[in-house]
């Protein structure tokens, strides 16, 4: 697999990323996998030659983190990989379990390293902002561990382009660890993020690395219809696609997937990841994964090249969203908070 740089950091990572929420502990979600079936996911990929993997501290509330340093130290050589995790998300109703104070920074980052079993996380980033502790305050202490080597490079996820601006002007004034990484919603169904932050990421080099490239399976075809539940123990369980994708227009842009994957006679997730990966500006989606199929395709799409005709086809049903996925507030509510 052809590799590319991520961002400024020189590191090189592998075309696809391979998003590991979908791994750990069914006491979490039902639909993740333990460590066990995990596992072909993991030799898959590294067979493959994806080098990139990306986790989160709250999936499976830490058994994410470490079914991946597990798998991964076992079967890679970690040298030749890039580990990121995240942090900020209610990892329980206690105090201090949460946000991006300098307290939780730290540890977060000591139970990260624990529970990945690595001495030092190539890529940290911030999974939401914390509406409570002021920027200067999150970027010392993030600044503190690259430092210390703990963290080799920070990033960021789901935010506004002002806020990332934001950021990177701190830390270019104070000289403190710089952002590297974008990690936001971005598919054929979501394109909001190519107002202001692609070129914003552009022109500050920041890779992106978005999350959903598949709209959570809609634009794989898993579903019969826009509010048809495909049956899917991920489905039935989990109500965020409704949220995320409920305009009538995004059928739309699903028929026009749907209709150049049959012209072609290839899976309909082979052409929304084709048409992603011709982006400039995007580095590497992270692909989920809870069938191996998932990632055959994934792997495939990168053999994948659209014409211009098939990418109008593809952008012209598009119509403007609301701003979803990145505010804080809904992610804070208690009835998302973890009992324990």
């Amino acid at each position: 697999m052809d590799t590319t740089i991520l961002g400024r950091t020189g590191m090189r990572i592998s075309k696809l990323c391979l998003g590991c929420m979908s791994y750990g502990s069914s006491q979490w979600r039902p639909w993740v996998l333990d460590e066990h079936q995990a596992r072909p996911f993991f030799k898959r990929a590294l067979e493959a030659g994806i080098n990139f993997f990306d986790t989160a501290d709250i999936y499976s509330l830490g058994a994410s983190e470490e079914v991946t340093g597990k798998h991964l130290r076992e079967m890679a050589n970690l040298d030749e990989c890039v580990v990121a995790t995240k942090l900020a998300l209610p990892m329980s109703k206690r105090p201090n379990m949460r946000g991006l104070s300098r307290k939780h920074i730290q540890q977060a980052c000591e139970a990260s390293l624990r529970r990945l079993g690595v001495e030092t996380i190539d890529l940290y980033q911030l999974h939401r902002l914390d509406p409570d502790t002021p920027m200067e305050e999150t970027l010392g202490a993030l600044d503190d561990l690259v430092k210390q080597g703990k963290v080799r490079h920070i990033g960021a996820s789901s935010m506004y382009a002002w806020e990332m601006a934001t950021a990177l002007g701190i830390s270019d004034r104070k000289n403190l660890a710089r952002f590297a990484t974008m990690q936001n919603h971005y598919n054929l169904l979501y394109r909001e993020e190519e107002r202001e932050m692609m070129p914003l990421c552009e022109t500050e080099e920041l890779a992106v690395i978005p999350w959903s490239p598949l709209a959570r399976g809609l634009l794989a075809g898993k579903r019969p219809a826009l509010r048809e539940k495909t049956g899917s123990t991920r489905q039935e369980s989990d109500g965020f696609t409704d949220f995320l994708y409920d305009q009538d227009s995004d059928w739309d842009v699903v028929m026009a997937v749907q209709e150049i994957a049959k012209e072609r006679a290839l899976p309909a997730a082979q052409i929304a990841l084709a048409w992603m990966l011709g982006k400039p500006y995007v580095t590497a989606p992270i692909i989920g994964a809870t069938k191996l199929g998932h990632l055959e395709d994934a792997i495939a799409a990168l053999d994948v090249t659209l014409s211009d005709d098939e990418i109008a086809r593809l952008e012209t049903p598009y119509a403007p969203h609301p701003v979803k996925g990145m505010g804080p507030a809904a992610l804070y509510r208690p009835s998302r908070i973890p009992q324990s």
